[in-house]
């Protein structure tokens, strides 16, 4: 008998993937509303800028593989704790010794890449208590914490402005670890995980085409997403000579929309389909992009823009993941993983491209442009691939929507 969501799964430890992905979020884009403030302080140049804010991601997205793996041997709730407790130590450290240079702010950068690998402990802790027809939903709610870098752009800048950028490094550790004392009450692993493999079988699914497929899709949403979420804050500043404050405002504004509705692309792509849902994700965010790409005369038309393109990328992040755990149930542990690495190589790629043109060129339109042409390829290859997901996938047979 088909049981309705709130009624399958195990709803503590949603609650507890969401609540744990969501602060985990919240400190692995802290750096992007420090950094007008960071660069003043420290003299560094827009490419130094755009690589700061980058470094995160692309740790965490490398990361994101070493939780793929330890989640499948260890599961997932012990992976989350280990990470949650190497960011806190981190963030201590760097509050009490201080950041006094742009390797230091590297360094890290590196460490809150951790918080960004809560991405593949979240998910597959949420997915494995529930069945293919509630697998948007349920990884929507959970990706939800995307929300947590509307957190870091709203209250970063205020606390830094009042008590100095350095502290809000210690300040951050508070919710930390009042997140990290509920997630280990409520959260639990769900029964049955897959057994474990041999390290060389979790790349077995790189062996198989759909496997890069997923990644070059989640690239262009979720990179388009972080890269956003990461670089905005320096956008406003630069381009309009906002405050920091005010980018912050502005930026999450734009987070904010993205967050709402990757639950609400999840349960869309479970009503008419992930590869629906994708198609129309990718062109509205090139759109998007690409008139963002001209230069918005005013903030108010750059913030539209902003706002259009979020939601769409946000939309398709819970598309992708309507779409993984049909054709890769057994194995998405290490999906999530290699799904999520891609996901921040093209945040990362995004975040440094930005800083890159304007370095080069006096303003990161460029970078807009291409990321559009990016999003274009996608919706190409999509276009290429959906027949044959929805003619050979079991999942289709079942009922499921692809």
């Amino acid at each position: 008998m088909n049981k309705g969501f709130w009624n399958a799964g195990h709803r503590p430890t949603l609650f507890a993937a969401f609540l744990y992905f969501d602060l985990a979020f919240m400190v692995w884009v802290l750096l992007g509303p420090l950094a007008p403030m960071i660069s003043a302080d420290l003299g560094l140049n827009a490419a130094q800028k755009g690589f700061m804010v980058a470094v995160p991601t692309l740790a965490g997205a490398v990361l994101r593989l070493v939780n793929g793996l330890l989640v499948d041997r260890v599961g997932p709730k012990r992976t989350g704790a280990i990470g949650q407790i190497i960011v806190m130590v981190g963030l201590l450290s760097a509050y009490i010794m201080g950041v006094h240079s742009f390797g230091g702010t590297i360094a890290l950068g590196v460490i809150l890449g951790f918080a960004g690998a809560s991405f593949a402990v979240a998910l597959p802790l949420a997915s494995r208590w529930y069945g293919p027809e509630h697998q948007g939903t349920a990884m929507g709610i959970a990706g939800m914490g995307n929300s947590g870098t509307v957190l870091a752009s709203l209250f970063a800048p205020l606390l830094a402005k009042a008590f100095g950028w350095n502290a809000v490094l210690g300040l951050a550790v508070i919710p930390l670890a009042i997140t990290f004392v509920i997630y280990m009450a409520l959260a639990k692993d769900a029964p049955n995980p897959p057994a474990p493999k041999s390290i060389f079988a979790y790349l077995e699914p790189l062996k198989k085409a759909d496997a890069w497929w997923f990644m070059l899709f989640y690239a262009v949403t979720f990179g388009g997403f972080v890269g956003l979420a990461a670089s905005l804050s320096i956008y406003f500043t630069d381009q309009f000579g906002l405050t920091p404050v005010m980018a912050g405002y502005c930026t999450a504004g734009c987070v904010f929309a993205g967050s709402l509705v990757r639950p609400m692309g999840g349960a869309l792509s479970d009503r008419i389909g992930g590869t629906k849902t994708l198609m129309a994700v990718y062109l509205i965010a090139a759109a998007a992009l690409v008139a963002i790409s001209t230069g918005p005369a005013t903030v108010a038309m750059a913030l539209g823009l902003f706002v259009v393109a979020m939601l769409a990328l946000g939309a398709g992040n819970g598309a992708v993941f309507q779409l993984v755990p049909q054709r890769f149930k057994e194995e998405i542990g290490v999906m999530t993983g290699l799904v999520g690495f891609a996901g921040g190589v093209g945040g990362f790629y995004l975040a440094s491209s930005l800083g890159i043109a304007k370095q080069l060129t006096g303003s990161p339109q460029m970078g807009f442009l291409i990321f559009a042409a990016l999003a274009l390829i996608a919706f190409a290859s999509l276009a290429g691939v959906k027949g044959r997901w929805r003619s050979t996938w079991p999942t289709a047979l079942a009922g499921a929507r692809i």
